[in-house]
């Protein structure tokens, strides 16, 4: 497991990747403002308490969470500008 500092866009983003078992990870990236989570984490937990948050799926790297797109938002996240479809990296700029 590892966390890592990253740049997208000419803004840097903290982020963990790591393998919780065998064949699955967890993948994670955090902003100031929010955050964008592989399937394994909750988004009702991230609903309650009024998080910017939204899910990308499928993937096992950070890399892979850079090229895919977001599958859920929570409703902070949707006021924030972001939606279900859209580029992982395009969310990060409304973070």
């Amino acid at each position: 497991m590892q966390i890592k500092g990253i740049a997208v866009n000419g803004r840097t983003y903290k982020a963990f990747e790591g393998e919780i078992v065998p064949g699955s990870s967890l993948v994670f990236i955090m902003s100031a403002k929010g955050f964008i989570m592989c399937g394994y984490l909750n988004m009702e937990t991230a609903e309650k308490k009024g998080n910017i948050a939204a899910i990308a799926t499928g993937v096992k790297t950070v890399d892979d969470m850079l090229k895919t797109k977001i599958v859920a938002v929570s409703s902070a996240a949707k006021k924030a500008g972001i939606t279900e479809g859209m580029p992982v990296k395009k969310a990060l700029a409304y973070m």
